[in-house]
């Protein structure tokens, strides 16, 4: 989620700043050669998901041996 508001944010700053850049210039200073062509871009998702629930697993699995060894001790 932070990867994605982060790009969220970059976006948005990239965006504003050529729409201010732009609007600064009278018609007749922009000529053809100065156009920017549109640029496609893949997304691509990560599953960022997945490394939470082994870190979860892990914790989990750590406490479970804790607890083992303490029971192992009182008896």
């Amino acid at each position: 989620m932070r990867s994605r508001m982060v790009s969220l944010v970059f976006a948005g700053l990239i965006g504003t700043t050529v729409s201010l850049a732009g609007a600064g210039r009278p018609a007749e200073a922009q000529s053809n050669a100065e156009v920017i062509a549109p640029v496609a871009v893949q997304r691509v998702s990560l599953p960022a998901p997945g490394l939470r629930d082994e870190a979860a697993m892990v914790l989990v699995g750590t406490a479970l041996i804790g607890l083992a060894a303490a029971v192992r001790r009182a008896a």
